[in-house]
C-alpha cells in the first residue's frame, strides 16, 4: 500500500524524530511511504487567527501537494481535523477544488486511526516498561472522533501500565494562538493537566499531539514536574 506523508510544521521543525518514527511503524506494517518534500503548512495557524483569504492559499496549495490517490497520514489529529472539518468553509464556491478536496478529504488520516481502521494492525512488538497516562486531545477527540484507537495501540505495548487521569478528555490549553493570547488562562489549564496525571502516579503522558505535549511538557519542565510527555509513534517503536 502506497502512503503519502504530510508532516506539521511544528513536527518539521521541533520533533523531526517523531516524523522518522511515523516511517518506521508505517514500513513495518508493510507500506511504501513516500514524502512530497514541496509540502508546507495545513493553513491551520492562518484560519485559526482570522486570516482566512491567506489560509485559503495555503490550503490550495495543500490539496495540490496531496493529489493523486494515495492515502495520506499524518502524526497530529490537530492538522487532520483541520483538512476535514473546515476545508468546506473555504471552498464552498469554488467548484474547481469540491471533487478534489472531497476526495482528499477520504483518504487523509491520523496515524492511530489509520493503523488500527485501515491497516488492521496494531501490534508492533514494542517494549517500553513505564507508567503511563494519555490525554484525549481536542482535535483527535472532537474532530477526528478518536478515542479508543490510541489506547489500543498502546495496550499492546509491553511493561506499559496504562491508568486514565481524572479529565482526561479536558482541553490541556495550548489551543495555538489560545496559548499567547489567554497566557493566564492555558497555563491554568497546563497545571491542572500536569496535577492529574501526578494524581496516577504517571511517568509519561502520551498523545496524538505533539502540539499538546509541546505545551504540557514545557509547562512542566519551567514549573518542577518530573512527568515526560511522549507523541504515540515514539512509543511504538520502543523496544525494537
Amino acid at each position: 500500500m502506497n502512503v503519502q506523508l504530510f508532516i506539521p510544521c511544528f513536527v518539521d521543525q521541533l520533533f523531526p524524530e517523531t516524523a522518522f518514527n511515523m516511517v518506521r511503524l508505517l514500513e513495518k506494517a508493510g507500506c511504501t511511504v513516500s514524502y512530497n518534500a514541496n509540502q508546507t503548512c495545513c493553513g491551520q495557524p492562518a484560519f485559526n487567527a482570522g486570516f482566512r483569504e491567506e489560509s485559503k492559499l495555503v490550503c490550495s496549495k495543500f490539496i495540490k501537494d496531496f493529489s493523486g490517490k494515495d492515502y495520506i497520514v499524518a502524526p497530529s489529529a490537530s492538522c487532520v481535523g483541520f483538512v476535514k472539518n473546515y476545508y468546506n468553509t473555504m471552498f464552498t464556491d469554488d467548484s474547481s477544488f469540491r471533487y478534489e478536496l472531497k476526495a482528499l478529504q477520504s483518504r487523509i488520516f491520523e496515524l492511530s486511526d489509520f493503523l488500527v481502521n485501515v491497516l488492521k494492525y496494531t501490534d508492533f512488538n514494542a517494549s517500553f516498561p513505564v507508567k503511563a497516562t494519555y490525554h484525549d486531545s481536542c482535535a483527535a477527540l472532537r474532530e477526528c472522533k478518536l478515542k479508543q484507537e490510541p489506547r489500543v495501540l498502546l495496550s499492546k505495548v509491553a511493561g506499559l501500565i496504562l491508568t486514565e487521569m481524572e479529565d482526561v478528555e479536558t482541553c490541556c490549553g495550548f489551543g495555538g494562538t489560545f496559548a499567547v493570547k489567554f497566557d493566564a488562562i492555558s497555563s491554568a489549564m497546563a497545571d491542572q493537566k500536569i496535577n492529574n496525571a501526578t494524581a496516577v502516579e504517571a511517568e509519561y503522558i502520551i498523545s496524538t499531539d505533539i502540539s499538546c505535549l509541546m505545551h504540557i511538557g514545557s509547562y512542566g519542565e519551567k514549573n518542577g514536574s518530573n512527568i515526560k510527555t511522549m507523541h504515540l509513534a515514539d512509543v511504538l517503536v520502543q523496544g525494537w
